[in-house]
């Protein structure tokens, strides 16, 4: 079979989308930041009269506080993310169903978090405030060499790697957080999450139907970048932090990920693919332990 235009793959894409994005609003969980901060706790810092931030007062231990901020950066840098999307998918189009779902959704994310930490004064505001002008400044793949190697099909593969690994992430991170309402919200973070990845995973099932070996291809190049890339990778001044949660990700949350994606493209089942895709089917299924 021909490899697809881009054109014609996202017109593929296109007539699975009414369905996908129907199914994701039945799945989806509503759920409002505001809920789950606990305002009583809150206080006023010197600039309104009160006290600033001092480390006393932090209630996270360091790899409590490590893992929080890589969260917390990783759900701040959700411009980069929308922008990476919406290269093939713009959200001014019949696209915003994901794309402009896909965003309010993450948005609420990052809302909770700092809500969160600030009000509780788990963290210190202001390093987490600077920090979050630098990273979202650096942005998420934004350099020409970054975007330009990334076809529609890498964007899917690599968004439903990327949800994945934030479910698996954010679980560890609330075994670890010692507070309740924290947990409550790391596991709402986390369910979000995982049902972003079932949501990207079925449209690179209807890309498996259009362009099967682009796609098998494509999701094995996602899976290769986790060892390198790990939640955090990309933080400036953060190799203090990144040893704390260093065991967050590992070759059994590695397992796990492409254990989802190769159940979401059946690929125990698929047959005719050439050379170079078989290989990555390969690959991906040993990743998998299958």
């Amino acid at each position: 079979m021909n490899a697809l235009t881009e054109d014609d793959l996202i017109i593929a894409l296109e007539k699975a989308l009414p369905e996908i994005a129907e199914d994701h609003q039945a799945a989806a969980v509503v759920w409002n930041p505001h809920d789950y901060v606990p305002w009583k706790d809150g206080r006023n810092f010197a600039f309104l009269g009160g006290d600033d931030w001092d480390p006393s007062q932090a209630t996270l231990s360091d790899e409590a506080r490590a893992g929080s901020l890589a969260l917390l950066l990783t759900k701040d840098n959700l411009p980069s993310y929308h922008r990476v999307l919406a290269k093939y998918f713009p959200a001014f189009s019949d696209w915003r169903q994901l794309v402009g779902v896909w965003t309010a959704e993450d948005n609420r994310h990052a809302v909770v978090l700092r809500d969160y930490l600030v009000v509780r004064r788990a963290i210190d505001p202001v390093d987490s405030e600077e920090r979050r002008r630098d990273h979202v400044t650096k942005g998420f793949r934004q350099t020409p060499e970054q975007v330009d190697e990334l076809g529609p099909l890498d964007v899917l593969a690599l968004m439903a790697v990327h949800e994945y690994q934030c479910v698996h992430f954010t679980n560890r991170l609330a075994t670890v957080v010692g507070d309740d309402v924290y947990s409550e919200i790391l596991h709402l973070i986390a369910g979000d999450d995982a049902q972003q990845g079932v949501t990207f995973g079925n449209f690179l099932n209807a890309a498996l139907v259009a362009d099967q070996d682009a796609t098998v291809v494509a999701v094995d190049r996602a899976l290769a970048r986790l060892v390198d890339e790990p939640l955090g990778y990309d933080i400036d001044n953060f190799d203090a932090e990144r040893a704390l949660i260093a065991g967050y990700e590992t070759d059994e949350t590695r397992a796990a990920i492409a254990g989802s994606l190769a159940d979401a493209l059946k690929l125990d089942s698929v047959q005719e693919l050439g050379d170079d895709a078989e290989a990555a089917r390969s690959r991906i299924l040993t990743l998998a332990g299958r």
